[in-house]
């Protein structure tokens, strides 16, 4: 049947035109109101209804497709799917990576650690730990038994400027997605509790906020991270209870944040009361200015793990958290996983406090400034943002070229990129560029020949886009 009839009260949800009508439809939907199969207005129609614009109704329209409450079928209409969203994401975080070898592609995609001697000091841990598995193999693990850890991970950062902090405040998680699962699980109260996110931003935040049933509110950024006055408007508009930005190195755009711009976005979140995350997953090898941990202890949970800097299959990470917030965290992760399994924690503790770990990081950081600085020569002739230590780069793509186009050509030529709009939400700003990786896993003339076919397509964009 076709609902020529449903007109919601918008007034009744505040924000956003497009997310108040999203709102509206999922209740109307849940309350029965809009039967499964019944037909929804066409774009313009609601609009004129509604006295909205015809954008604004669609991206209400797209947003609950996404969750699968409406389906869409191209010369038919849209249609309520079901009462309730689906569960489980509808996409994956990670697409499975492909490098070289007998595929002949070369994956730019995901930032890729070299190997340095982490094969030989992994088979010397397993070793030892091969000599001690008689007690303490069988039982649950505990939070308790990775306080050891815990102290080598205060050691580990301690080229940050994190504030008053010891291994109290630390909780150790499954690498760093695990580690923001956790903290909206500490932070976010109520049915629908709103995250802020930069407009451009790592997409496991707004995934892992949509698992929670939270709201994804984006907030512009300009080239020194998120701007205050709209944050402030964010916090006023939609009350939200956590923020979640980086600070050293914004992925993907690589921009690091100035000490004013954090002082100024700390003083605002005490304003508000917001909970601040703050990813430290692709920070630089050294930080001479405070974090915004040190700047606002009491509500910033800092997220690091080990995957750029040792190896991402040990899904070994860590948050540094608010003053007082460890024992919280680690109770929340009793209830999620108890802690991590003991072969993890147990070859951590060995590589760190050998020395191991730390050996192996100042490698791979050498050799990624090796393969920064390739990057940097081959395709330093464009619009190339770029930061020391930072193990990817973000291109503004040249006239006569649009992100979605570029990715699929260099796809067709054997080089897989991210496009700009993989970092926004739907509906959301998406630049015309492109994040490209270091791949430090491959061999250099392999790494060298993927940034010339990017380049030589850089410089030959299609006829039909050149005007």
């Amino acid at each position: 049947m076709t609902d020529t009839s449903w007109k919601p009260d918008l007034d009744a949800y505040p924000g956003p035109k497009y997310q108040g009508l999203s709102r509206a439809l999922r209740d109307a939907i849940r309350q029965g109101d809009l039967p499964q199969g019944t037909q929804l207005p066409t774009v313009r129609d609601l609009a004129w209804r509604l006295n909205l614009t015809p954008g604004t109704v669609a991206r209400a329209y797209q947003l609950a497709t996404q969750e699968g409450l409406l389906a869409a079928t191209v010369g038919r209409g849209t249609f309520v799917a079901a009462q309730r969203p689906r569960l489980g994401p509808t996409q994956p975080l990670y697409t499975e990576r492909v490098s070289g070898g007998s595929t002949g592609i070369v994956d730019l995609r995901p930032p890729q650690v070299p190997e340095v001697g982490q094969a030989e000091a992994f088979r010397t841990v397993l070793m030892q730990m091969a000599d001690c598995t008689d007690t303490g193999w069988l039982d649950y693990t505990t939070q308790r038994g990775e306080a050891a850890l815990r102290a080598e991970i205060i050691r580990w950062m301690g080229d940050r400027l994190l504030g008053p902090c010891g291994p109290e405040d630390v909780a150790l998680t499954h690498g760093g997605q695990n580690a923001v699962t956790l903290i909206l699980d500490c932070v976010l109260r109520g049915d629908r509790p709103v995250v802020l996110i930069e407009e451009l931003a790592y997409p496991g935040f707004r995934y892992a906020a949509r698992s929670a049933r939270a709201e994804v509110v984006a907030v512009e950024i300009d080239d020194q991270g998120i701007v205050p006055e709209a944050l402030e408007a964010a916090c006023r508009r939609h009350g939200p209870q956590l923020l979640c930005l980086t600070t050293e190195a914004q992925n993907p755009s690589t921009g690091r944040m100035p000490v004013e711009r954090r002082a100024r976005i700390a003083a605002i979140a005490r304003s508000y009361d917001l909970q601040i995350l703050e990813d430290d997953c692709y920070s630089v090898a050294e930080s001479d200015i405070p974090s915004l941990r040190a700047l606002a202890p009491e509500r910033v949970w800092l997220v690091s793990s080990v995957s750029k800097t040792l190896s991402a299959a040990l899904r070994f990470g860590f948050v540094i958290c608010p003053v007082g917030m460890g024992e919280a965290a680690r109770l929340s992760a009793q209830y999620g996983f108890f802690a991590l399994g003991r072969p993890v924690s147990e070859m951590c503790l060995r590589l760190f406090s050998s020395g191991a770990a730390h050996e192996i990081r100042t490698r791979v950081q050498s050799i990624f400034a090796e393969r920064l600085q390739t990057m940097v020569n081959l395709l330093g002739g464009y619009d190339l943002r770029w930061q020391q230590g930072v193990p990817f780069v973000w291109l503004s793509l040249p006239l006569g070229w649009r992100a979605s186009t570029f990715t699929r050509m260099a796809e067709a030529e054997g080089v897989l990129v991210r496009p700009a709009d993989e970092y926004a939400l739907v509906g959301g700003r998406a630049p015309n560029a492109v994040r490209v990786a270091v791949a430090g896993h491959l061999p250099k003339h392999e790494f060298e020949r993927a940034l010339a076919t990017l380049a030589r397509l850089l410089a030959h964009p299609p006829a039909d886009l050149a005007v």
